[in-house]
């Protein structure tokens, strides 16, 4: 199914309509707790005469502890715990599948509660080490939307299309399985998420946001903001709304290509929302938040990793203080965009450090075991969903 550009271009001012539901599948008479935010737990403890630091613990119970069960909850008074177990439930989302890379990078497969076609979204964590092999930098990369709508050529995810939008439960439930994961491991807790999974997460804005925010919550898992990065392929409102809003988190943009006619083979969105039109909102973003920006580019053989390209990345780069991440790409069965060969990597970085561009290359990881986003959730023969590729 495909959509128009100027379906796309609304759906920049509010979520996607296709929201996760707040009731069961199953019992549709309860409550998902998950789907409320610490606000609404606030609100919904008053409304049943229950004191404010009750909301706290519930909320501490499922978003530290991880408890699925509220009679699990043992601070909690019993009569609270008998009428959350009959008029509520707590959705939780279920590992299915783990792979371990020789790298060290772990890629799991979550299995969704509604159980539908498409149910399965990824994670990935991804571990730095010293070099007398104990853990650096454990990050976290996690999927916003089960498939996605913006039919990038290069994206594994892109070609599912999109499905539904992940709730903010679903999307702190992966960090906080694999934050358990990386302290049984390596004894200590994550130290970073990227938002960069399955799923363009400006386009579930809502649900990001308020994720971002349980992460970062003294009573949950207390990720500092300034360790959360949100990527976006430049949906330019939400940079805007971003901004507005003072969201506290880092912002990336999945650039890729720096003209307009590549961006526009590769990324449909450029079409609808160009890089002239990016870089007003960028520099909105930077005038009102003063952070800087990163941009993500996959260098594609003999596509954009010219000196043309790489000149072009620069100007770019000047919009506002920013820095550059240059990723070798995870080759993706079916896409005709191969990895940039090392002597023209070499070309490439060469002139942007002639430009004095603060520029990063990362190496792919968990190239064996398909760790790019959406090689393991996809599968042949699957319906497709939205997209305007």
């Amino acid at each position: 199914m495909r959509e128009s550009s100027s379906d796309i271009t609304s759906a920049q001012s509010e979520d996607s309509p296709s929201i996760t539901p707040t009731k069961s599948n199953h019992v549709t008479s309860k409550l998902d707790v998950k789907s409320l935010t610490k606000e609404e737990l606030l609100a919904y403890c008053a409304e049943h005469g229950w004191p404010r630091f009750r909301a706290d613990q519930l909320f501490q119970w499922l978003y530290q502890k991880g408890v699925h069960k509220f009679e699990d909850m043992t601070n909690l008074p019993k009569k609270m715990r008998e009428y959350l177990q009959d008029n509520a439930f707590i959705n939780r989302i279920t590992p299915s599948l783990e792979q371990q890379s020789k790298d060290g990078t772990i890629k799991f497969l979550f299995q969704l509660n509604d159980r539908q076609e498409n149910d399965k979204i990824e994670a990935v964590l991804i571990p730095d080490f010293y070099p007398d092999g104990a853990a650096n930098r454990l990050t976290v990369c996690v999927s916003s939307q089960v498939g996605c709508v913006f039919g990038c050529q290069f994206c594994a995810t892109g070609k599912m299309g999109f499905f539904r939008n992940l709730s903010h439960g679903e999307i702190v439930d992966q960090v906080q399985y694999i934050n358990e994961i990386a302290m049984e491991k390596y004894g200590k807790k994550i130290t970073n998420i990227v938002y960069m999974g399955m799923g363009e997460p400006l386009h579930n804005y809502t649900a990001i946001t308020q994720s971002a925010s349980i992460i970062s919550d003294p009573l949950s898992i207390e990720l500092s903001p300034k360790r959360i990065t949100v990527s976006t392929v430049g949906l330019t409102k939400q940079i805007i709304k971003l901004a507005d809003e003072g969201q506290p988190f880092n912002l990336a943009i999945s650039l890729h290509a720096a003209i307009d006619d590549k961006r526009d083979k590769i990324m449909p969105i450029n079409s609808s929302m160009n890089l002239e039109q990016l870089k007003q909102a960028v520099q909105y973003y930077y005038q009102a938040t003063e952070r800087a920006i990163t941009y993500e580019y996959l260098l594609f053989d003999e596509f954009n990793d010219s000196i043309e390209d790489a000149d072009a990345l620069a100007s770019i780069v000047g919009w506002a203080p920013s820095k550059v991440n240059i990723i070798m790409y995870n080759n993706v069965a079916g896409v005709a965009l191969r990895r940039a060969r090392e002597d023209r990597l070499d070309r490439f970085m060469n002139r942007l450090s002639k430009h004095k561009i603060r520029a990063t290359v990362r190496r792919s990881r968990g190239d064996d075991i398909d760790a790019g986003c959406g090689q393991l959730a996809i599968r042949e023969g699957a319906p497709r969903g939205k997209s305007i590729a």
